[in-house]
């Protein structure tokens, strides 16, 4: 914008000193040539200054069809955002989102990693899947399922540890006598292999759950398995599906 300025004061200059040699000419119509001369030089200066205004001109327009363009870029990428922020799904994961143990914290009270056994305050949880994990599960393992379905899933899994855990770890003497069979039944399903880890059977998941156990399970299931987020421990007739 200063180039443009200065050329539109240049020119402005050559005007007013083409304008003073006009008046000149009024009052003495014989100019001498030098005058006559110095009049068509300053026109030809002004010709060029007003060619030179054209092209800074025509730049700056260039410049500000430039500008507008990013500014509806920049807008269109805004309101992406904004629609993103104002849409996350409830279910996101929160990775890292755990205070790292301590030394100060008892050590019932500190998280549990994966694949460390379970203490005595803790129910494992399984980590939902984020968009980037299921976008490389490939496509025949996922079939129709979509990312929401299979996070569904997830929790539909935490359910059925979290209502199977909470039984085992009740007194005794609080059961009743439908919660003291299923205690009983937790404890016989588990193995060696299975000691000191989260799992959960088919009959859990119907227990404690919605979901149904159908194929499109078993094919959840391999999703899952394929995520790292449990492994199967086969034994007695029964899977037991071990979080990681």
């Amino acid at each position: 914008m200063s180039d443009l300025e200065e050329v539109s004061r240049h020119i402005h200059d050559k005007i007013s000193s083409v304008r003073r040699m006009l008046d000149l000419s009024v009052i003495a119509p014989q100019l001498p040539p030098s005058q006559v001369k110095k009049l068509f030089q300053e026109v030809r200066a002004v010709e060029s200054l007003l060619q030179e205004l054209e092209t800074c001109v025509a730049r700056q327009g260039d410049q500000l069809k430039s500008l507008k363009e990013y500014e509806r870029s920049f807008q269109h990428d805004f309101e992406a955002l904004q629609h993103l922020k104002d849409n996350v799904p409830k279910h996101m994961p929160k990775r890292g989102n755990e205070p790292a143990p301590s030394q100060d914290m008892p050590a019932e009270t500190q998280p549990i990693q994966r694949g460390n056994a379970r203490n005595k305050s803790h129910v494992k949880q399984m980590e939902f899947v984020t968009m980037l994990e299921f976008d490389n599960i490939p496509q025949y393992m996922k079939g129709r399922v979509i990312y929401e379905q299979l996070n569904a899933a997830v929790r539909s899994i935490n359910d059925a540890v979290s209502g199977k855990y909470k039984i085992l770890r009740q007194p005794a003497k609080s059961l009743n006598n439908n919660t003291r069979k299923l205690s009983q039944r937790f404890k016989e399903e588990e193995t060696k292999d299975t000691k000191g880890q989260f799992f959960v059977v088919e009959t859990d998941i119907r227990e404690f759950t919605q979901m149904k156990i159908d194929k499109r399970f078993q094919g959840i299931m391999s999703m899952l398995r394929h995520c790292q987020r449990l492994r199967e421990s086969r034994g007695g007739n029964l899977t037991r599906y071990v979080l990681l």
